[in-house]
């Protein structure tokens, strides 16, 4: 259930915003910031339309957005020149193999990307993003549960992690200091026409459905 050939760009292009673009920081990633557990500089990782970045960039914090999709770069980078956030850059990248960002970035956030990367590159961006990180640096990574969207073969999308899944596929590169159980949101509008068995609804449109937030650090 991964989408190894996933159009990326053309899931920004339609009117209708995509099922994880939610308009603001997935819940469990907005509460690391309010606990002071974001530094600067931040890798927004997987940016899309950014929400991620420009809530950070609001708030003081030097923030650069990644994402495969041109189409999301440019309207990520749009809203923050219209909102006059200075400290929020973005640029198109494979997240699985960029450069020109060595030892930078003290906090890299992960939001839904890690989970729907074809498995043969996942390797690769944890390696990308090490390059990245400065020494010391944390990683913070929102991922679904195995499971979470439904039943594998019921429907397309990411097939999500078993605990032990992700555990050893970040710590093959980094420290992993904690991982539990998480809750991630997304668009209902964008499932109205086929529901998710395992999602609970908010009132506020959002499903929500199981997931994992994976804490971790660059050894020094």
């Amino acid at each position: 259930m991964n989408q190894p050939n996933m159009d990326w760009d053309a899931s920004y292009q339609r009117e209708a915003p995509p099922p994880w673009s939610i308009g603001q920081p997935q819940p469990e990633l907005a509460a690391l910031i309010e606990q002071g557990k974001v530094r600067s500089d931040v890798l927004d990782s997987g940016c899309g339309h950014a929400a991620l970045s420009l809530a950070l960039a609001a708030r003081g914090y030097t923030v650069v957005g990644l994402d495969a999709s041109a189409t999301a770069i440019e309207a990520a980078a749009a809203s923050a020149a219209a909102q006059g956030l200075t400290t929020a850059t973005f640029a198109t990248a494979d997240v699985t193999n960029f450069r020109g960002y060595d030892g930078r970035f003290a906090t890299i956030l992960d939001s839904g990307l890690f989970h729907a990367l074809p498995p043969e590159k996942r390797h690769d961006y944890l390696e990308s993003i090490f390059l990245a990180a400065a020494p010391g640096a944390a990683l913070y990574i929102l991922a679904f549960a195995a499971g979470a969207l439904g039943n594998e073969g019921d429907r397309p999308g990411p097939r999500g992690f078993t605990e032990t899944e992700l555990h050893e596929a970040v710590s093959s590169l980094w420290r992993v200091d904690d991982l539990r159980p998480a809750k991630v949101y997304g668009n209902a509008d964008a499932v109205a026409d086929s529901p998710l068995a395992n999602a609970e609804y908010d009132d506020e449109g959002h499903f929500i459905v199981p997931g994992f937030l994976l804490s971790a650090h660059k050894p020094a």
